[in-house]
């Protein structure tokens, strides 16, 4: 008897400061942990103790749901198609009247000699997954299927959660939720965030990095002009340049026109960090390319020497230096009159890659912290009064044993905080409700138990026997109703979202600790008392 109580007391001791040591980060102002705790934490193989993660009601932050333009996604694979021939083509010397793409899912080929049909066969049978339709001896139209289209949509979306995850765990925002919502929504959830308009810019950037060379009619000022009003020509494109004053704002727009062909994009680069120029002393992002980027680099700067190259981000150019000489290595830099966190978001989006497809922000609600405080302060105060409540009750109808239940409950509400601490779990609104439930649902067991105890000891038990029979009997009924909550707590975590899932975390959480609390907790002290000769309960 006496080594089951030491068993179970030593049990419930060290489960207690466990505990109290996971909430004390949480405390503000609490002074440092202990200092052995830093050598049996890895003994008991713990985390680092943290504070509480507080959620996006709690804390305040951002929520926003994005849209991703799948149809765009399937345009930029057809382009990609597009790009993919017309070098095969050009590797067999085949002469090309036309190639271009129609709409957003078909490739229109024109070759100039009836001769090169069968090679051009050979090249497009390469591409199953799109009909081939005959419009003359020298004319070819590729339709792209209705289930490859299928699979660049779901791609397309499953790659952009990926993306943003990415680019916000760089951010440095913690506890964030990326998920997604039907067949092109994203859900995003930024707890805490201090600047959402800069987070916004971040997550919506598509961040598609294109060189392209500066046409050589631009030296034509006819041509541009020509160009400004509309008359475009072929094969080229106006795009601009955005001057910025100091205060980040655009004060002028420089046209260029430029080769409608990309001679690199940004899915070859392996890295891109924040330098400062030592000329100018502004950030710049610096850049490194894979080995088949580099050679691709070095050949085209190597070809063009004199002319200029103009580096575009989603359709915006932010340089155009003229090529002094080949360059080798793989390595450049983008300049464009940033702002420190400009250059430093510039280079999470080009580490984190291109979004394969563009998104829109369909919903933003941004939650004050103000409004996170009142929701803790009223959730702290619901639990509160809830617990003076069940506590004044069990103390003033089950007396010394409502007193030993109150303890348990203490317990419970310190191990559940400590366990959410512990396994770094996000706190939210539904989740303090989650807490508020399980006191309930620890004062049930208690009253089986206690209600047991009663009846056994009316019928003239000792208060050992009675103590023993009571929970024996109570055991079962209370295993059953565990089980149950339990069960409806992991439905609502595997089906729910958001505050569900954070609700059912401490519903689930709370339900396991109560069980060891009511029947152990309450135990050890019931035990303690028998052993030191108490002959009457107060019950």
């Amino acid at each position: 008897m006496k080594r089951q109580l030491a068993w179970r007391a030593s049990l419930v001791g060290v489960a207690a400061l466990l505990s109290f040591l996971y909430i004390l980060p949480s405390i503000p102002g609490f002074s440092p942990l202990p200092a052995w705790w830093r050598y049996v934490r890895p003994l008991i193989f713990a985390p680092p103790p943290e504070p509480i993660s507080l959620g996006l009601d709690l804390q305040g932050g951002m929520h926003l749901v994005l849209e991703v333009d799948t149809e765009k996604a399937v345009e930029i694979a057809v382009e990609r198609r597009v790009a993919e021939i017309q070098g095969a083509v050009e590797g067999e010397g085949i002469s090309v009247a036309r190639l271009e793409r129609r709409g957003t899912r078909q490739i229109f080929l024109e070759i100039t000699e009836e001769k090169a049909r069968g090679a051009v066969e050979r090249i497009l049978g390469n591409y199953p997954e799109m009909a081939r339709s005959e419009e003359g001896r020298t004319q070819f139209l590729l339709t792209l299927s209705g289930r490859e289209v299928a699979v660049i949509q779901e791609q397309a979306v499953e790659q952009n959660v990926e993306k943003i995850r990415n680019r916000v765990d760089e951010f440095g925002v913690r506890e964030p939720l990326i998920q997604r919502e039907g067949d092109r929504r994203i859900v995003v959830q930024l707890p805490g965030i201090k600047d959402p308009e800069r987070a916004i810019k971040l997550i919506g950037k598509t961040a598609l990095l294109e060189f392209k060379m500066v046409d050589e009619r631009s030296r034509d000022r006819n041509i541009v002009e020509e160009a400004l009003k509309g008359k475009v020509p072929e094969g080229a494109e106006i795009l601009y340049e955005k001057v910025l004053d100091p205060q980040g704002r655009v004060v002028d727009r420089i046209p260029y026109l430029l080769e409608k062909k990309t001679v690199l994009t940004g899915d070859v680069l392996t890295s891109a960090r924040v330098q400062f120029d030592p000329d100018t002393n502004e950030p710049v992002v610096a850049f490194a390319l894979d080995r088949a980027g580099a050679r691709i680099f070095g050949d085209v700067t190597g070809k063009n020497v004199g002319r200029r190259l103009a580096i575009v981000l989603d359709g915006n150019v932010y340089s155009a230096p003229v090529i002094q000489n080949r360059i080798g290595g793989g390595r450049g830099q983008i300049t464009g009159r940033f702002t420190p966190d400009g250059a430093r978001d510039l280079a999470i989006v080009l580490r984190a890659g291109a979004l394969p497809a563009p998104v829109d922000v369909i919903a933003n609600l941004t939650v004050g912290p103000s409004l996170g405080q009142d929701s803790i302060r009223a959730g702290v105060q619901a639990s509160i009064v809830a617990g003076i409540l069940v506590v004044s009750v069990m103390a003033f109808y089950y007396r010394l044993a409502g007193v030993v239940a109150d303890l348990a409950l203490l317990l419970n509400l310190v191990m559940m905080l400590g366990i959410l601490a512990g396994i770094q779990a996000t706190l939210t609104l539904p989740g303090i409700a989650g807490i508020a439930l399980t006191i309930g649902l620890a004062v049930d067991s208690n009253v089986l138990i206690f209600e047991r105890i009663r009846e056994e000891l009316r019928l003239g038990k000792t208060v050992r026997s009675a103590i023993d029979t009571g929970y024996s009997k109570a055991w079962v009924t209370i295993l059953d109703s565990h089980i149950t909550a339990l069960i409806t707590a992991m439905a609502l975590f595997l089906f729910g979202s958001g505050p569900v899932r954070g609700f059912a975390v401490t519903l689930a959480i709370g339900i396991l600790i109560n069980l060891f609390t009511a029947t152990v907790g309450t135990r050890v002290v019931f035990d303690w008392m028998t052993l030191r000769g108490m002959k009457r309960l107060s019950i």
